[in-house]
């Protein structure tokens, strides 16, 4: 595996801080959850890989986007209940499928309500293709031509060539 450091002091904090909630709402610490202050990596923001087990619906480490090395586990009875859990959130900006039947895959990722989905692998991305969350993830799409019309100002123009009266006002 590969990870870095955390953007900033204010977002190890944050992160460190959710460990802490999901914690205290129940959820069981299964691995890490500590800053990394060994072998050198003390000078730089960085959080061990993260893993909750036993959460439910209402814990707030499932229900909102940490953006740091944590991830809930989750139990489901079948493949309705996984898609209805994952969309019962109010954030969409990710989500992936890991599975050995294609067409599970592809059927299960059509309902995710995520801006940017993965089928057995995680984060890769491409620059041709946007990039942007659902629901209250993201505005708007960068990367990709839809990218470009955050920088771009668009105008509607209209002429008329034929110089005279037009009939839009009365003589």
């Amino acid at each position: 595996m590969e990870m870095g450091a955390i953007a900033s002091e204010k977002q190890m904090k944050q992160i460190l801080n959710y460990i802490k909630i999901g914690q205290e709402e129940g959820a069981i610490l299964k691995t890490g959850g500590n800053r990394i202050m060994d072998r050198g990596l003390d000078k730089g923001f960085f959080i061990e890989p993260t893993v909750f087990t036993d959460v439910n619906q209402e814990m707030q480490i499932v229900q909102e986007e940490i953006f740091g090395p944590v991830v809930t586990i989750q139990k489901f009875k079948d493949e309705k209940e996984a898609v209805e859990l994952a969309n019962d959130v109010d954030f969409g900006l990710a989500g992936g499928i890991f599975t050995n039947d294609g067409a599970r895959a592809l059927r299960v990722i059509k309902k995710l309500r995520a801006g940017i989905t993965w089928i057995n692998t995680y984060h890769p991305a491409f620059v041709e293709a946007p990039w942007g969350g659902y629901k209250q993830s993201g505005i708007g799409r960068s990367l990709g031509t839809y990218g470009l019309e955050d920088f771009q100002e668009i105008k509607q123009i209209n002429s008329n060539m034929n110089v005279g009266l037009t009939g839009w006002f009365k003589n």
